[in-house]
């Protein structure tokens, strides 16, 4: 997602929005091929890019089958995945956010002729030129919640439709109606009517793609069992973005591939700070240069109410610990070159291992590797060379904030921290795959 007064916003903020899907019964038998563009925006250095989001949505998992359909992309990096996919009848394109971290997949439906205090996206979708939109009426199970200790954000409008809202942690917020289209890939490959997001008032210019394990995500609508994504490290030249590869369906590369098992949660295992929707890894300890630290295994696993959970987002930018895991990273930043943080300095309200000047080979020679370790030998390696991000003003910062400064009680692992590595979601199978790439290299 994105804001219209600030470019894109998604991951800085912490989505408030609850949501159970009673019934949703779709079939696809079509096989499909397919190749579009991916594209990215940047963020501006006023927008907090330390960024963390979570939605409790559907309670289920989804039971996959094998992918209908595969096809590989390519996108262009900067801060976020934006993916071009051609929906309704006949398709019109639109631009969504690739979002591991949560459910509901919306689109841009502003209209057209109603004045806003921000422009509507040039990419809206017009639902009038498409034969195969429908709204949902209040009558649907999606807009009659039973699930009484949750605030769900459906409602019955006055047209009887099914309205919906997100509301986000800076004060921005989507909402419209809750409608059913088709992605139509070409005149005989098209998906079945998927649930959606119209967004019809919205501070943003993207849509989102919702690809976690909810019922309503995409990858559980359309019964996708894998798909993979190689992120390239970032081009250090502004205005330009550097180029990776997504796959949906199986991936060539995957030979190579190590993976951990997922950590599963049943319905019935309900805690005040968990996400059952996410890609949640078994995380053990992390390293800076040869040592590692001290920091217990259990504070990156749930705990009784669901605080530790770790998470793998393709939306966060930044890599975000819980507090007991982050006070051990600064402590070991702050013996090695302390003398050199900037003081008082807060990136987005999170981050505040940061440097000022174009020292940062020099710092990240004196800090070492950083380090994630993970069962079965998997690590993921974030070399001296690129620890530390690129904030703008001359700023950079380690690449890792403080979750309770969001209000969450999770690890994350961002994109940052993802970049020249294959990463798999392996759904059907319950596990994530990881392996070493130079990824500016894959796409043509």
């Amino acid at each position: 997602m994105s804001h219209i007064s600030k470019p894109l916003f998604l991951k800085l903020l912490y989505i408030f929005f609850f949501f159970f899907c009673n019934s949703v019964s779709l079939s696809w038998s079509s096989s499909l091929s397919l190749h579009f563009p991916l594209t990215s925006l940047r963020l501006t250095p006023t927008t907090n890019s330390s960024s963390f989001k979570t939605s409790l949505l559907s309670r289920r998992n989804p039971s996959p089958s094998s992918s209908p359909y595969t096809f590989r992309s390519n996108f262009k990096y900067s801060m976020a995945l934006i993916l071009s996919l051609p929906i309704g009848t006949p398709s019109q394109s639109q631009e969504l956010v690739l979002d591991t971290g949560s459910q509901l997949s919306w689109i841009q439906c502003h209209p057209k002729k109603i004045k806003k205090p921000l422009p509507p996206p040039t990419t809206s979708f017009d639902p009038s030129l498409s034969s195969s939109f429908s709204d949902l009426p209040c009558s649907h199970p999606l807009c009659k919640p039973r699930i009484p200790d949750f605030t769900l954000p459906t409602s019955c409008d006055s047209n009887r439709l099914c309205h919906y809202s997100y509301f986000y942690a800076d004060g921005t917020f989507a909402e419209g109606n809750l409608v059913k289209e088709k992605f139509t890939f070409s005149n005989s490959q098209t998906t079945p009517p998927l649930i959606l997001g119209c967004a019809k008032e919205s501070t943003d210019v993207k849509g989102i793609l919702g690809m976690n394990l909810g019922r309503l995500s995409f990858i559980s609508q359309a019964k996708i069992s894998k798909f993979s994504y190689c992120i390239p490290t970032r081009s250090n030249r502004p205005g330009l973005a550097s180029t990776g590869s997504f796959y949906l369906g199986e991936n060539p590369n995957s030979r190579g591939f190590k993976y951990v098992s997922l950590l599963t949660f049943p319905q019935s295992q309900r805690m005040p700070n968990l996400d059952p929707l996410a890609y949640t890894v078994p995380l053990l300890g992390i390293r800076i240069g040869q040592k590692r630290l001290n920091i217990p295994s259990s504070v990156f696993r749930p705990d009784a109410g669901g605080s530790g959970q770790t998470m793998v987002d393709s939306g966060s930018e930044f890599t975000h610990l819980v507090d007991v895991a982050y006070d051990k990273v600064k402590e070991e930043i702050v013996r090695l070159v302390g003398s050199r943080l900037k003081k008082g300095y807060v990136y987005g309200s999170t981050a505040d291992m940061c440097f000022d000047g174009n020292h940062q080979m020099v710092i990240g020679r004196l800090i070492g590797d950083l380090v994630f370790e993970f069962g079965r030998g998997v690590e993921i390696l974030v070399e001296k060379q690129r620890l530390l991000v690129n904030v703008g003003g001359g700023i950079h910062c380690v690449g890792i904030g403080r979750s309770s400064m969001l209000g969450a009680a999770s690890n994350i692992i961002g994109n940052v921290h993802q970049q020249n590595l294959w990463v798999e979601f392996d759904v059907a199978n319950r596990r994530v795959g990881f392996s070493k790439a130079e990824c500016s290299r894959l796409s043509p």
